[in-house]
């Protein structure tokens, strides 16, 4: 092998090293009771805008829940089909978005709740278990009820094109800077954003979503608000507790989905996270053109090693897939082509958002 073989090949093994030192582990709530006693009254609050065929799975997980000391506020964000309609059927209070956008429609939710624990849910998530509600709760209040709790939850995936986005995902998560092999040494980049719990009083403490309203990542914009008030910000993986399914209406959604908000998350990302998960996409092209550049030399001492390195590659984005979405493992080999769309995706949201200062996102077009 030659000199730069070499090199190449060791930048890459490196890679797959600093990607575990990356994502170490993503934690889920677990509490050993499934007691219900001694939780408070809870308001569950449901921004929605278009959801009347997405909004159904989560009214009826809620239902299914052996906590039951609950009201659900859908708060409805200007829905030109039956949102609304299909809400009530579940026994779901309606109440209309006074301005626009989600944060406004979270702070009118939060108005006129009644509980003393907020739980603000997106409306495409759903508890995948009947303890799952209680879980989430009885972790919260183990931890003192303080500040929020918030999960990422795991992503279903339907059809073979929603893969393309498991590089998101996963980079979704490990930018929070929280599940490093250093757990929480740094700062929190903010919160989740489809699963958010906290207590009331912290809430409007901190000014909640009507101070951070117009922000485009509105999850990690309110973690910072809380922060900013010495109030404890927990991220949590939601595997075994709640799922949901990103973009089902197809690839355009998708695309513009992530361009709305990738760029900009990318900003709260610690440096020492960001620079791991630069060398480890990069190291996946290494390990791609080591591959093939030895197959086409025919070099049998660099196809043995490069081989090594790209099955190492599928395995571990393959076993970090495995943390966040139920990802079909065949789609591993091919692995190259999920982190090209994810370059391909991530460079298109950073012209939108500092070139164009626009993007676009459920018929809206928003300026950033």
């Amino acid at each position: 092998m030659t000199a730069l073989e070499v090199i190449n090949l060791a930048i890459g093994f490196l890679a797959v090293v600093i990607g575990f030192i990356m994502f170490w582990s993503l934690p889920v709530p677990f509490s050993s009771s499934r007691l219900t006693a001694g939780l408070p009254f809870l308001s569950i609050i449901i921004p929605a805008r278009n959801e009347e065929g997405r909004i159904s799975p989560l009214l009826q997980s809620l239902q299914e829940q052996r906590f039951r000391q609950f009201e659900i506020l859908v708060v409805d964000d200007d829905s030109s089909d039956n949102t609304a309609a299909v809400a009530e059927s579940y026994g779901a209070k309606v109440l209309k978005n006074t301005g626009a956008g989600k944060s406004s429609a979270c702070w009118d939710g939060a108005e006129q709740a009644k509980g003393s624990w907020l739980l603000f849910l997106d409306a495409d998530t759903r508890f995948t278990s009947v303890d799952g509600l209680s879980k989430l709760l009885h972790f919260y209040q183990g931890k003192g009820a303080k500040g929020i709790t918030a999960l990422q939850p795991f992503h279903t995936v339907e059809r073979l094109y929603e893969h393309i986005s498991v590089v998101f995902n996963i980079i979704v998560v490990v930018g929070m800077n929280l599940f490093t092999v250093w757990g929480s040494r740094f700062k929190t980049a903010g919160s989740f954003g489809p699963c958010i719990l906290c207590n009331r009083d912290d809430y409007f403490l901190s000014g909640g979503h009507k101070k951070i309203e117009g922000a485009i990542m509105d999850d990690l914009a309110l973690g910072e608000a809380f922060l900013e008030q010495d109030l404890p910000v927990r991220c949590l993986g939601g595997k075994g507790i709640m799922s949901l399914r990103m973009y089902p209406e197809g690839v355009g959604s998708l695309i513009e989905g992530w361009c709305k908000s990738f760029a900009v998350g990318s900003k709260s990302t610690h440096p020492l996270v960001m620079l791991m998960v630069i060398f480890w996409i990069s190291g996946s092209f290494i390990a791609t053109g080591t591959l093939i550049s030895s197959i086409t030399e025919w070099n049998p001492d660099a196809m043995l090693f490069s081989g090594i390195l790209y099955i190492m590659y599928t395995i571990q984005t393959a076993w970090f897939a495995n943390r966040v979405g139920n990802f079909r493992w065949v789609v591993f080999p091919f692995y190259p082509i999920l982190f090209l769309f994810f370059v391909g995706i991530y460079l298109y949201s950073f012209i939108r958002v500092n070139i164009f200062h626009s993007v676009s996102w459920k018929g809206r077009k928003i300026k950033v």
